[in-house]
């Protein structure tokens, strides 16, 4: 038999009903995920008036998570890339649910963001985790559109925590969502009896034959057909001489971290520190509780859209391209929502094309992260990436609360969000050269680890 490489059978089988299992496995993973954030959004408004916080405080509430995301996410990578991905996304999405549950009967502020920041060490493992599979799971020329597809169910969460908010607060109060937000724990059981390892990590650890076995049980569920390949032919790409998070700074690898971690940064910061807010500042403008939370409703709904076209454009024009023009959309996004009059479905059109233009560009960055590095320190890679980017998110909250607090008015509290979107432009211009499209990941390992030896 000649010698065959995971990324060419892989990619013989193209999408198929593989592709889609994982997809919707994921899905389900990150749909959890999301709403687990931004339930937070939707019940900040209450938890404010129960324990009488002030500004500063209260836009800290959607940031003790993204300080638990960040741990959580710089730990998980070097834990995935050892352990595998599958034992680390179960572990995950088990811990961020089962946490949820004692804030039910958080009695203070203190208690509320110690369980936050706890379940979100579980939240910054599933992210990226997600991200790094979707990645080994799906054929070179459709790579990037099942990554920022995959993305989109994240939003459906957010969708759905607006939803869940919307019934349960004025009916029974907030705490209700919180242990809501516990019953992914059994699709955490579920995934550990269904789910398989990445064909990749498998080869990458040298179990060719385990990684046989995997890429025929893929086979059969794609064409129906097993082909009796043999483990000894089986080509892997050689390994990097420097892994874990050291190899992000390495002479190799370092520009693209460089960019990466920027952009995504001042991503995060864009499209978190909006999200906390936006109930808020709604109601500030004069809108009704109701209405509030379906703007912001309306504006996750358009972010689904973004995150599943971002990845067909990506496909088409590159993927650095794609994200130069991301943030240019959002600097005109946010000028419009600056502006906007007084009208309701002015309003309403505003926030949906903000919606869409900040989550395009939060999710343009994604292929980047999982085809910048190779397979031994691709979820380290991915989950330091979103991890800095989470600290973003993080300070963007407790940031636009001191905006707010300065009383400067509604206009000012939006156009402050211009400045993060220049600086992801710039990086995204300046500091990513490569472009990955139509690329292999064995390709692009290989020509990683040769420019490493060069």
């Amino acid at each position: 038999m000649k010698n065959f490489s995971i990324s060419e059978v892989m990619d013989s089988f193209g999408v198929n009903k593989f592709t889609w299992s994982i997809f919707f496995f994921l899905g389900l993973a990150m749909v959890f995920d999301g709403y687990d954030y931004m339930i937070v959004s939707y019940t900040m408004p209450q938890i404010s008036v129960e324990w009488g916080l002030s500004a500063v405080e209260k836009g800290s509430l959607s940031s003790w998570s993204l300080f638990g995301l960040i741990i959580g996410g710089a730990i998980s990578g070097i834990v995935s890339d050892k352990i595998g991905r599958k034992r680390t996304l179960v572990y995950s999405i088990a811990i961020y649910s089962l946490l949820n549950i004692p804030i039910f009967f958080a009695p203070s502020f203190g208690f509320y963001a110690l369980f936050r920041v706890l379940a979100g060490l579980g939240l910054g493992a599933c992210i990226p985790v997600v991200t790094t599979i979707f990645s080994e799971s799906t054929p070179t020329n459709r790579r990037a559109l099942f990554i920022t597809f995959g993305m989109a169910w994240m939003i459906v969460g957010w969708v759905l925590a607006g939803l869940v908010a919307t019934y349960l607060v004025p009916r029974v109060g907030w705490r209700w969502c919180y242990l809501v937000g516990g019953f992914p724990f059994i699709y955490s059981i579920f995934l550990h009896f269904k789910m398989k390892e990445s064909v990749y990590w498998l080869a990458n650890k040298g179990r060719k034959e385990d990684a046989v076995k995997r890429l025929q049980e893929i086979e059969k569920v794609a064409t129906g057909k097993v082909t009796n390949w043999d483990p000894n032919a089986l080509v892997v790409p050689p390994k990097s001489k420097v892994v874990g998070p050291k190899a992000l700074f390495s002479k190799t690898y370092r520009m693209t971290t460089a960019g990466v971690w920027i952009t995504y940064f001042c991503g995060c910061f864009t499209v978190y520190g909006i999200n906390a807010w936006l109930p808020s500042l709604m109601l500030e403008k004069g809108l009704q509780l109701s209405s509030a939370y379906g703007l912001s409703i309306a504006q996750n709904a358009a972010a689904v859209i973004a995150n599943c076209s971002t990845g067909f454009v990506a496909e088409v024009i590159g993927r650095r391209k794609n994200l130069i023009g991301s943030y240019g959309l959002g600097i005109v996004a946010i000028l419009i929502m600056a502006f906007v009059g007084s009208s309701f479905w002015a309003i309403l059109a505003a926030n949906i094309f903000l919606g869409f233009a900040i989550n395009y560009s939060i999710t343009a960055v994604q292929p980047l992260m999982a085809e910048g590095y190779p397979t031994d320190i691709r979820n380290t890679g991915i989950s330091w990436c979103q991890a800095f980017g989470r600290l973003g998110g993080a300070l963007a909250p407790i940031v636009a609360g001191m905006i707010i607090g300065l009383n400067l008015g509604y206009s000012s509290a939006f156009l402050f969000y211009i400045v993060p979107l220049i600086f992801g432009l710039l990086a995204a211009f300046l500091l990513i050269r490569n472009e990955t499209k139509g690329k292999s990941l064995d390709q692009i390992q290989e020509e990683n680890v040769l420019k490493a030896g060069s």
